[in-house]
């Protein structure tokens, strides 16, 4: 059957564009979410996923006006007398012997354009047939004859005829020897057509290239495998099943249970229905369907889509038309192997589920960051930092705006300590002995080799941040991040946290010696405040010493004035002070919360940098993942894509029918 030719093979077709096929889109897809898994996910869990990337772009490089029939079926299944009786032919070899087939025969109806799909499937060349078309219902002509038979004079010894593509063998009218064979060699015979030559038409098989397998039980070694092989590479399997092994475990755990998606591609023949007597062979198919009800595959019924089980035999001819009838139909759509490479994807898109696809919600969120950031803050000591820096600015303004005296014995008192230290220091080293001073210890500083054309960067000779709340950080960022994902990606979220927690410690001491408060500035207030002490003093002072002249007489005037002298100046300076201590209170929280928010958005950075954002690029990789994984699937709408107009999905136009109704097509044309 011929398709329409497209936009791109007519020049003057319209260039009106369609959305692309969702096929092509999850193919993509697929391409995309491979490379982008391929350092996340071993290559043998990808490898079924790789290997189905590269047979779709085999077949669809090849010929899709073609659709590939794999007969199928157990050792005394009859499938080799089966696939004789839809050829016409005897091409497939038939016996007592088990098992008699022992390498794939093909048949290819209008085999143009059909030796590439043989050669992917590996048939050999000798075991390559060919028909053309339609049987003509008229005894050939006398000059066709000759032409047949002087065709076959000249044609090798091995069978091969060179003038076909591929060293096909064609079946040509008037090519078999009795009328009963010959009737064979059409798609429907009289009887079955009635003599119309329209319902002849619909029964057309042009393009369909039809592969009798080896068996899939044979004991002989490689046949097997060989099967195995050739189910991935087919568009349709016929499994031809008998009445004693119709229920073998073997066939449904290997094969049926595993391609439950394919029922669309599948079609099942209980043949040897002349050996059940009576009703039997209706038992036998209801039994047949309640266990491809168990193996998950779909059975179409009554119009409906899914796979279509027949029953038939091969040596009486009995439910061969309506077998003939569903590959007809198969073949005129067009559309067998979109259909197969499809329940492909979807088979392989649930075996990625797991890799892909995790419980509940996945990502890192706000608390965890915020948690992250504390650990830091913590880990830095930003809250004490910033409490001893609101204490140092609180002792700076009593310092300086504190009573000149009270500062006086604050200093002798300090020394008297310091002095009593020393001295039990001395005790306890051994009498007689002293201890040198030493200069009291302040944290080190080094210069961090830097790049070229970068600030040197001072570091701490000794590490500040503590390593275990550090540690305990990441592994608890990781953990929350990791959370819910699939666990490939879950151990790239790790790893990542992982590589960017070992070099964070050595970041955060940096920072926070980057950060560290530097002195602050005086206030204007504290000068005023000093003045007004120095002046309440010299007013103290002033008041004794006119006082002590006015009591040794050699001043005179009254005594009061003198005395409210030195209790002004005496009684102002600690008001003085205490006043300036509690305004001091506010700057120098403002001042400690500046350096613990200093200190703490250095710690954020370096946490930022170091780890939140290599985790949050894992995050965005597994999402973009996961995106492209749903339309893989196909749960996610495909993003548009134009194509030429004119051209479908597998190349040919409208929308396909389910394989159940070609059997009751069949009945209406036989009627």
């Amino acid at each position: 059957m011929a398709t329409s030719p497209s936009a791109l093979d007519d020049p003057n077709a319209s260039a009106e564009p369609t959305v692309a096929d969702p096929l092509t889109v999850r193919v993509e897809a697929l391409g995309e979410l491979l490379g982008l898994s391929r350092t996340r996910i071993s290559p043998d869990e990808l490898a079924d996923s790789s290997e189905l990337l590269a047979r779709v772009g085999e077949r669809r490089r090849l010929s899709l006006d073609h659709t590939v029939v794999a007969v199928a079926g157990a050792t005394g299944s009859g499938k080799s007398t089966l696939f004789n009786e839809l050829t016409g032919l005897e091409l497939s070899a038939t016996g007592v012997r088990r098992p008699t087939t022992s390498r794939p025969v093909s048949c290819a109806w209008q085999p143009e354009r059909a030796a590439g799909l043989l050669d992917r499937l590996g048939v050999a060349p000798q075991d390559r047939y060919a028909r053309y078309g339609l049987r003509d219902t008229s005894a050939p002509a006398s000059g066709e004859a000759g032409a047949a038979a002087e065709a076959d004079a000249e044609a090798p010894a091995d069978g091969r005829d060179e003038k076909y593509p591929g060293g096909q063998a064609p079946c040509l009218p008037g090519q078999a020897a009795a009328a009963d064979d010959a009737s064979h060699c059409a798609v429907g015979d009289s009887a079955e057509i009635g003599g119309d030559l329209g319902a002849a038409k619909e029964l057309s098989l042009d393009g369909l290239v039809l592969i009798d397998l080896p068996d899939h039980d044979s004991a002989a070694p490689g046949h097997r495998e060989q099967v195995d092989r050739l189910l991935r590479l087919v568009d349709v399997v016929v499994w031809v099943l008998d009445p004693e092994k119709y229920a073998d475990a073997a066939l449904h755990e290997r094969y049926l249970r595993p391609l439950a998606g394919h029922a669309d591609v599948t079609v099942l023949v209980l043949n040897q229905v002349d050996r059940l007597p009576g009703d039997t062979a209706d038992l036998v198919l209801d039994d047949l369907r309640r266990l491809l009800d168990e193996d998950g595959l779909a059975v179409g019924e009554h119009g409906e889509a899914g796979a279509v089980v027949l029953a038939a035999s091969a040596l009486t001819g009995q439910g061969v038309p309506d077998l003939r009838a569903v590959l007809a139909q198969i073949v005129s759509e067009r559309a067998a192997a979109g259909r197969r490479l499809a329940a492909d994807m979807d088979r392989v898109a649930s075996g990625l589920q797991p890799l892909y696809v995790g419980e509940g919600g996945a990502g890192l969120t706000d608390p965890a960051r915020e948690e992250f950031v504390d650990r830091l803050a913590d880990a830095v000591g930003a809250a004490g930092a910033g409490q001893s820096a609101e204490k140092e600015w609180a002792s700076a303004a009593w310092d300086a705006c504190g009573t000149p005296w009270s500062r006086l014995l604050g200093e002798r008192a300090g020394a008297a300590s310091c002095s009593r230290f020393a001295r039990k220091m001395t005790g306890s080293l051994g009498r007689g002995k002293t201890v040198p001073r030493q200069p009291i210890a302040r944290p080190s500083v080094v210069r961090a080799p830097a790049r070229a054309g970068a600030d040197k960067e001072e570091v701490p000779a000794r590490p500040t941040a503590s390593r275990p709340v550090i540690d305990e950080a990441v592994r608890g960022l990781a953990a929350d991040a990791a959370r819910g994902l699939p666990a490939p990606w879950a151990r790239a979220v790790r790893d990542a946290a992982r590589r960017g927690g070992e070099g964070l410690p050595a970041a955060l001491d940096a920072a926070a010696v980057r950060a560290r408060p530097r002195t602050p500035e005086r206030p204007g207030w504290w000068s005023v405040a000093a003045a007004v002490q120095w002046l309440l003093m010299a007013l103290a002072l002033a008041g004794v010493v006119c006082l002590s002249a006015v009591g040794s007489g050699s001043l005179d005037m009254s005594w009061w004035p003198p005395l409210v002298t030195v209790a002004v100046g005496g009684l102002g300076g600690p008001l003085i002070s205490g006043t300036c201590r509690i305004a001091a209170r506010g700057p120098a929280r403002r001042y400690g919360q500046a350096a613990e928010r200093r200190l703490r958005d250095a710690a954020a950075d370096c946490g930022r940098a170091r780890v939140l954002e290599p985790v949050a690029a894992e995050l965005m990789r597994y999402r973009e993942v996961r995106e492209q994984y749903a339309v893989v699937a196909g749960s996610a709408p495909a993003p548009a894509r134009l194509v030429p107009a004119g051209r479908s999905a597998e190349g040919s136009t409208g929308a396909p029918l389910p394989l159940g109704r070609a059997v009751e097509r069949s009945s209406h044309s036989s009627g």
